[in-house]
């Protein structure tokens, strides 16, 4: 029993006791009748992962409405090394992880079995597939081209690899790396795009976040901003052609602008505790000496970091041809010219623009971007805005809409719901290091954004926050989910870091309703210590999540007053070949008895059909479950047919169109 359930307890005792007392008292004065006491007011009950305990591997969980059948812990050599995202392709899930990929056979979600632990040391390493092909993006000066460890320590040189790694998996056992294509911001996360029409080729979207790397180690990598050359490397998203014949022939095949016309969105700032928190650890660095310069995305002041200086130091010695350590005239002639250094890497030509005019905006990339082949859509989470993309050409995407909200401090991933009438983008506010769901924390900030989609067009509808407030030492953010394929709803998992992961409800776009979590304590109970859940996907039936500092997690829905074991059977029929974090697939459901029984049970939750009706249809289908042959043809039949009254009456008809459909989609198969 937690602190918080004790006081809980300890005050309704202490309430009832007063209205006891408080009874007995008026019945010993006699006379008129004692009035009737006013309820005492109750206290909000706790919710369980308020107050877990910490630790690395013996912390406190909670969970509701979901069970953890797994919980497997990273190899040597990668276990304290940050896992990243995931990717899925037949029986195995692949682990980014920033000293390589994990792949794991999970074809017993209950028993997740290690495959390899192959070494490529970068970052993200995020992974995706297709195929016989696995790619993974390399963004940090640290990936080499020959995936050793050791980094690269020149500040240009050819050994060095940012962008997207492509390998060989034929044998998963044994990736074989066939490709490594350079981009000029590297790739902090990557899109597969499968087109219907060519079959020939895939096309990766690449997403990079870093500054542009200089044309003297890339050639063609351009730092102005696209005022002052067409050419520019900013406000572009690299666009890689695979020839799945020859994947070693991968080159970027275009450099796409999506961003032109924007202007800088409004930001909301930091929290009141975090801008504290910031002054007094810039005092602390103006103290210590350190080199401050004003961010051009922020106009604040910021200490600028050792390894940053000491590259920069390095290249004023290089400039003026001298060797060995960096002299007091090189710090002074740095401190002189630091604005412009930092403005330069920032793409920026001078100090922080103002939001709402300035035509270039800051943000400058994607960090998602989340493609639908079968409706031609893509959602891009571009850092200052959400994008609605046309991708109908996949190497010229048409912006159809932008959106931006003050709320949001960093749109980072996208995700539609089954029909494609709405979008969802998560924000990451704080960068996934900090603690973002403090409950003196806006619900708005660092939470997810519901829109609907109509012509083109997106509208807002609610906001998504975890309803479990986290503590200062947990960071926690909205992050990476997928949708869950129960029939007739919109249903996502979603990793928040610390923070878990959650299992929400938004089919009513403006009232997205958790209905599922699992979470555990802090790390660490006395610093922000890195963990919980990176990513969370829906394959197969399993729910398997991407733990940061331990490694594997695996879950699955349980029957609750939210989801029933029909409509969890439904999604479990459900089966893909693969599965990208950025890549939807359009759900569809085999036809099935659970099918037909989900829609049914939905139809009692909504009020939608009186309870002797629900009793007959489910009746007759049990009826048509146990038959065979033309008995069973009959059966169905006859349901499908007498429906037809109930969907002129009912008060969800779609709802009782898709029990038609159901029942008649299992009149034309053959059901063992």
């Amino acid at each position: 029993m937690t602190l918080a359930t004790r006081a809980f307890r300890a005050h309704s005792i202490t309430a009832r006791l007063a209205v006891s007392a408080a009874i007995v008292l008026s019945a010993a004065c006699g006379g008129s009748t004692p009035p009737t006491p006013e309820p005492m007011p109750q206290p909000a009950p706790v919710d369980p992962r308020v107050g877990l305990k910490a630790g690395l591997t013996n912390a406190g969980e909670a969970i509701g409405n979901l069970r953890v059948t797994a919980k497997a812990v990273s190899p040597p050599g990668f276990l304290g090394i940050t896992n990243s995202d995931l990717a899925f392709v037949g029986n195995y899930a692949i682990q980014g992880n920033y000293n390589g990929p994990v792949i794991w056979d999970v074809s017993n979600p209950a028993n997740p079995v290690l495959v390899t632990a192959y070494e490529c040391p970068a970052s993200q390493n995020d992974v995706s597939v297709y195929r016989n092909l696995m790619f993974m993006s390399a963004e940090a000066n640290n990936g080499r081209i020959d995936c050793k460890p050791g980094g690269v320590p020149d500040t240009v040189s050819a050994q060095r690899m940012r962008g997207v790694r492509i390998f060989d998996i034929s044998d998963i056992r044994n990736p074989k790396l066939v490709a490594n294509v350079q981009t000029c911001r590297g790739s902090h996360t990557h899109t597969v795009l499968e087109d219907p029409d060519d079959r020939e080729n895939v096309y990766i979207y690449v997403s990079g976040s870093a500054g542009v790397r200089s044309p003297n180690e890339l050639p063609g990598c351009v730092r102005d901003t696209p005022e002052k050359d067409p050419n520019s490397a900013l406000m572009r998203i690299e666009i890689i052609k695979v020839p799945l014949a020859n994947p070693a022939a991968a080159a970027v095949a275009n450099r796409a602008n999506i961003f032109s016309g924007l202007v800088t969105p409004a930001s909301h700032g930091a929290a009141a505790e975090d801008l504290a928190a910031a002054q007094r650890a810039l005092a602390a660095a103006k103290a210590a000496g350190a080199f401050i310069a004003l961010n051009p995305q922020s106009g604040q002041e910021i200490a600028l970091g050792s390894v940053f200086v000491r590259a920069q130091l390095d290249s004023l010695v290089k400039l003026r041809g001298g060797t060995g350590a960096p002299t007091g005239a090189d710090s002074a002639k740095l401190r002189a010219e630091v604005q412009t250094v930092v403005n330069r890497v920032f793409g920026a030509q001078g100090p922080a623009p103002v939001p709402g005019v300035t035509p270039n905006s800051p943000f400058r990339q994607c960090h998602d971007i989340t493609v639908y082949p079968a409706l031609g859509l893509a959602g891009g989470a571009c850092e200052g805005h959400g994008f609605l993309l046309d991708i109908k050409d996949p190497l010229n995407p048409i912006r159809l809409d932008a959106v931006s909200d003050s709320n949001f401090a960093y749109w980072h991933s996208a995700t539609f719901n089954n029909d494609g009438t709405k979008i969802l983008f998560s924000d990451e506010w704080g960068g996934g290091g900090a603690p973002r769901c403090r409950a003196s924390d806006k619900k708005e900030w660092g939470s997810d954004a519901i829109f609907t989609i109509v012509n083109g067009k997106m509208k807002f509808q609610s906001y998504y926050k975890l309803p479990a407030a986290q503590t200062a030492q947990e960071n926690c953010v909205a992050h990476n989910g997928s949708l869950i394929p129960i029939p007739g709803r919109d249903v996502m998992v979603q990793a928040w870091y610390q923070g878990g992961i959650s299992v929400f409800d938004w089919t009513d776009a403006a009232n997205p309703k958790e209905i599922a979590f699992f979470d555990r304590g802090p790390v660490d109970s006395t610093r922000m210590a890195m963990g919980g859940s990176w990513s969370v996907y829906w394959y197969n039936g399993a729910i398997v999540s991407s733990e940061i500092a331990r490694g594997l997690d695996v879950a699955e829905m349980v029957p609750s007053e939210h989801v029933t074991q029909n409509e969890i059977d439904a999604a479990k029929t459900v089966r893909w070949t693969h599965l990208n974090a950025q890549g939807q697939p359009k759900i569809a459901w085999p036809p099935s008895f659970p099918l037909a029984k989900a829609y049914v049970d939905q139809l009692e939750r909504s009020k939608c059909l009186n309870a002797s009706r629900l009793a007959s249809v489910r009746s007759s289908i049990a009826t048509a479950e146990r038959s065979s042959g033309p008995a069973r043809a009959n059966a169905l039949s006859q349901l499908a047919s007498s429906l037809e009254a109930d969907a002129r009456n009912s008060c969800d008809q779609p709802k009782v169109r898709l029990l038609q459909k159901a029942l008649n989609d299992l009149n034309n198969v053959v059901i063992p």
